[in-house]
């Protein structure tokens, strides 16, 4: 789709060069561009875009085709001049060749990086979505594919030949860092089946390309102008899963939790919680056993006796560890209230670690 401007300019100059006048209109009837006063009827143009005829004459004006690869784009009228017929002739070659210029400047992949990066104004979006066949209002939900080992060896190529890539799905790169699919789904009720293609695409890269991948997905967006903040959640679930999340190589932002609202908590105010909590002795001051303990005891919900079983321990031997930590903390986890507390304080500390390595 051409700019309206662009569209003005052009037909004001050829009017300069041609001493005749034209207009544009797009197949519905609508006036896009015009050189003089006055319109042609809209359901005259409905009716020549419809007839697949290349030209005709019209109230005293010769009527144009101007095709794209897809169909027609605009209807162009010509009035005046020693041979309208010509004249419209050549200004629709020249209307078909920026046609084919934008097409090349705003192929599918320039248009959805730059759609992931909020680079588009809104009309542009709809106007380049419709030139490039792309449905606008459909549910998606965006997944972010990252090399674990920051080989930066996942390339878009390589994803678009995975067997549950769907006609309808995209997929680009928009950093060096990790490769972007955007799923169109069926409906939202699909969102499980699209969080089930996150989890296969870990071994497909595992099994052909011998690459260790994490993805993340963002939210169910419903309009295509809606994308990019999918893409930004898929963004802020790869970094949450780097650090609450490290035993998985998954992240799905609706499933972050508290994860998500500690990620957006200022460092400043992040130390003064853990010097009020750990004012004695900071996580990460923890041995590993008890760091062991701790997490061990949240997974089993604060039961004793599985916790104990599982770390192949006597229960006597964990109520020792866990009496240790009240004395050293003043927070008995045991009880649901410390428990909370004790559980933030060691996901605020971890965060901090995280960032603090990141500068």
């Amino acid at each position: 789709m051409i700019s309206l401007q662009i569209l003005q300019n052009t037909i004001e100059g050829l009017k300069e060069i041609g001493r005749s006048d034209f207009a544009v209109y797009d197949p519905a009837g609508k006036e896009l561009a015009s050189t003089l006063e006055g319109r042609l009827p809209e359901e005259d143009i409905r009716a020549f875009s419809e007839s697949g005829a290349e030209s005709r004459e019209l109230e005293g004006c010769q009527i144009f085709r101007v095709v794209e690869e897809q169909g027609t784009e605009y209807i162009l009228a010509c009035w005046g001049g020693s041979d309208p017929y010509m004249l419209g002739r050549l200004c629709v070659f020249q209307m078909e060749g920026l046609l084919n210029a934008y097409r090349e400047q705003f192929n599918q992949d320039s248009f959805i990086k730059n759609l992931l990066l909020d680079n588009l104004l809104l009309v542009d979006i709809y106007n380049r979505a419709r030139m490039l066949h792309i449905k606008s209002a459909v549910p998606r939900l965006v997944l972010l594919v990252e090399d674990l080992e920051e080989r930066q060896s996942i390339r878009p190529e390589d994803l678009k030949e995975m067997p549950f890539i769907r006609e309808g799905d995209f997929v680009a790169s928009v950093d060096d860092r990790d490769v972007v699919i955007i799923e169109e789904l069926l409906t939202d009720s699909s969102l499980e089946e699209a969080e089930g293609l996150a989890e296969q695409i870990i071994p497909f890269l595992k099994k052909h390309m011998g690459v260790r991948a994490r993805v993340s997905s963002g939210t169910v967006v419903q309009d295509l102008r809606d994308v990019s903040r999918s893409y930004k959640e898929a963004k802020v679930a790869m970094e949450v899963g780097k650090i609450f999340l490290k035993d998985t190589q998954t992240a799905f932002y609706r499933r972050l939790g508290i994860g998500r609202l500690i990620y957006q908590l200022p460092l400043p105010l992040c130390r003064m919680f853990i010097q009020e909590i750990f004012a004695e002795k900071p996580p990460e001051d923890f041995d590993e056993e008890t760091l062991a303990t701790i997490d061990k005891f949240f997974e089993n919900s604060l039961n004793v006796s599985e916790t104990s079983r599982q770390l192949f321990i006597h229960r006597n031997t964990l109520v020792y560890r866990l009496d240790k930590i009240e004395k050293t903390t003043g927070l008995d986890i045991r009880v649901f209230e410390d428990a909370i507390t004790f559980r933030i304080a060691l996901m605020v500390s971890r965060y901090m670690k995280y960032m603090e390595n990141m500068q």
